[in-house]
């Protein structure tokens, strides 16, 4: 991910994003854990939050309301959560369940 700087002119600087790296499955078996690393994640986040989704394999309707409860979480804390290294699959899983535009999609 690349963070272009878009600071005025007077010193002021973007904040780094916080990445994490998800991988495996996001499944019935793993969205508790999930949950709550995402959860402790945004207490030490910054005002923005990337999950690089390039390594996983799947994710299950659970999976995907983990994704949206973080982000109620997040928008509350005011921290932008995004998405990034979507697999063909969740590309298409995230628009078929019209999710898509919910969630920003960074490079």
């Amino acid at each position: 991910m690349t963070v272009i700087d878009t600071a005025p002119l007077g010193g002021a600087t973007v904040p780094v994003p916080t990445l994490v790296q998800l991988s495996g499955n996001i499944g019935i078996f793993t969205t508790a854990q999930l949950r709550r690393g995402l959860i402790n994640t945004l207490t030490h986040s910054s005002d923005l939050l990337v999950l690089d989704l390039s390594r996983v394999t799947f994710c299950g309707a659970g999976g995907l309301g983990v994704l949206i409860g973080v982000q109620g979480r997040a928008r509350a804390q005011g921290v932008t959560l995004a998405l990034t290294g979507l697999p063909p699959f969740m590309a298409r899983l995230l628009r078929s369940a019209g999710l898509d535009r919910r969630f920003p999609i960074v490079a």
